[in-house]
């Protein structure tokens, strides 16, 4: 996975020294955080969003099985592309497929009945336009049965204190002739688009939505919200254009929302130098303006939890982190919280 250095700067003590940094979790920071007993421990999850990675730090399928076993009902997990295991030789375009093959020889049931890696979501160059379809070939071969689409970064921002996506190369890519001609090939072959893109973008979203009907598309990490470097000081404006243009996405019915990945990026509490880690009624706190605007708009039926492990480990433990998931949805109905924590995924991926 790579990652450029301006955002993985950590001090002597191996914490990080900004937000947008991605680290390596401190098992001693998160052993201080206070012990919780599993809220509704019988509710079926499918974490819709995972990785394993090598690099910048070791976190494979045992790194994650250990994180899975907190006691949640898990029963599924769909990864997603981060920039692991490609080939280093051949074509270009393909070398992404090496990540397929990589995740593929991963999955599997657990030793605690948890299929790991039940979908898989690489990624394709989708500026290569109509003649992406032979990767996306290729990816469906080496997935074994389990892809299930394709993830396209177009994260991008012109301050140079906002990390940008590993496709993100200038603004309204969603838009370009070429990449709609590759969104169209995904949905001729029945696969999903991941849109990893900042709160900024969802009016990219909203027009690849409409250019491409047959589409399957979810916005990851609950649209992108920026709450740090030049977003850091209009917190309640930035929160104000997100709702927007989450509103206007949630119109369009083929496009999905995956609800978390608030860490990092979104900087809703101080994880660089807080003495230890929050408990799950805080972050229900912290994050529910957010998920609620998310499940409002979207509503249940296309809403899906992620983990966003082991990136969302940098602020806190899978066991608290889902916890506060539950806590905010506690209200909702049994059908309800079914589907966010597990139905919808299974639906939008396709999973058995």
């Amino acid at each position: 996975m790579a990652l450029d250095a301006r955002f993985y700067k950590l001090s002597e003590h191996g914490r990080p020294t900004e937000f947008g940094t991605i680290f390596e979790p401190s098992d001693e920071w998160l052993a201080k955080q206070s012990a919780e007993a599993v809220f509704e421990p019988d509710l079926p999850i499918v974490d819709s969003h995972h990785h394993l990675w090598e690099h910048p730090y070791v976190y494979d399928r045992s790194g994650f099985e250990a994180d899975i076993q907190s006691g949640h009902h898990v029963e599924a997990t769909v990864y997603v592309e981060c920039g692991a295991g490609y080939r280093d030789s051949g074509p270009v375009e393909l070398r992404p497929v090496g990540e397929t093959e990589y995740v593929a020889a991963a999955a599997g049931s657990s030793s605690v009945g948890v299929d790991v890696v039940a979908g898989i979501v690489g990624f394709a160059d989708l500026t290569l336009g109509a003649a992406v379809e032979p990767v996306l070939t290729e990816h469906m071969a080496a997935g074994r049965g389990r892809f299930r689409g394709v993830r396209f970064s177009t994260g991008w921002d012109a301050s140079p204190e906002i990390a940008n996506t590993q496709s993100g190369k200038r603004p309204g890519m969603l838009r370009e002739a070429k990449i709609l001609d590759g969104a169209r090939v995904l949905a001729r072959n029945s696969l999903t688009l991941d849109a990893w893109l900042f709160h900024t973008q969802l009016d990219d979203v909203a027009a690849l939505a409409d250019a491409v009907p047959d589409l399957k598309v979810v916005i990851n990490h609950s649209g992108g919200p920026l709450g740090y470097g030049r977003y850091a000081s209009d917190q309640s404006g930035q929160f104000d254009l997100w709702r927007d243009g989450i509103r206007q996405v949630a119109k369009r019915p083929n496009v999905w929302c995956k609800i978390g990945g608030l860490v990092a990026r979104g900087a809703m509490y101080d994880y660089l130098t807080a003495p230890e880690p929050p408990g799950s009624d805080e972050l229900a706190r912290l994050w529910s303006p957010w998920l609620e605007v998310c499940v409002e708009e979207f509503g249940a039926k296309r809403c899906m939890f992620e983990s966003n492990f082991p990136v969302d480990k940098m602020g806190t433990s899978y066991r608290v982190l889902w916890n506060a998931y539950k806590r905010f949805a506690s209200s909702a109905s049994r059908e309800e919280r079914e589907l966010m924590f597990g139905g919808s995924a299974r639906q939008f991926y396709s999973l058995l």
